[in-house]
């Protein structure tokens, strides 16, 4: 292969649309924007304007309410701190912050705490210290002989 010899894909490049470009083009004169009026001129962008009529989007009543003050929570399951675990990701054998779980690359970041879900099995006895958890989840961990301790109760959190 030499570089005279180089081509891009078939149908990798596609060629311009050339308009105004005289009546042999097909796309000459108006250049395929039909006659007159705001939509054959240059700066025109009109999105959802319906001529004067009420647009569809301002008919439509408003729903739903976002709570300005909501916290967001990292989440994370049983089945995969069990795996950091196992990994040598996590030390079991201390118990486990949320400055732990951060640390090991298991949460991006805290948010407004972590919650940690049942999904998974939870085969070593550990200690979780956590912002919040599911009930289901700190049946298992106590199931399996460990604790989990949560910033508010698990029935609030639930």
């Amino acid at each position: 292969m030499k570089l005279n010899e180089l081509r891009d894909n078939p149908g990798a490049a596609k060629k311009a649309k050339r308009v105004g470009r005289g009546p042999g083009s097909g796309k000459g004169k108006t250049a395929g924007r039909g006659i007159k009026g705001q939509k054959s001129r240059s700066g025109v962008s009109i999105n959802a304007f319906e001529g004067g009529q009420m647009p569809l989007y301002q008919r439509l009543p408003k729903r739903g309410f976002n709570k300005p003050n909501r916290k967001a929570y990292a989440v994370v399951n049983l089945g995969l701190i069990q795996k950091f675990v196992d990994a040598g990701k996590l030390d079991g054998t201390v118990a486990i912050t949320e400055d732990a779980l951060v640390a090991s690359g298991l949460v991006r970041r805290k948010l407004d705490g972590i919650r940690v879900l049942a999904k998974g099995e939870v085969t070593g006895k550990l200690t979780l210290d956590v912002t919040g958890a599911s009930r289901a989840a700190v049946e298992a961990v106590e199931k399996a002989g460990g604790t989990l301790k949560t910033a508010a109760p698990a029935e609030a959190t639930e």
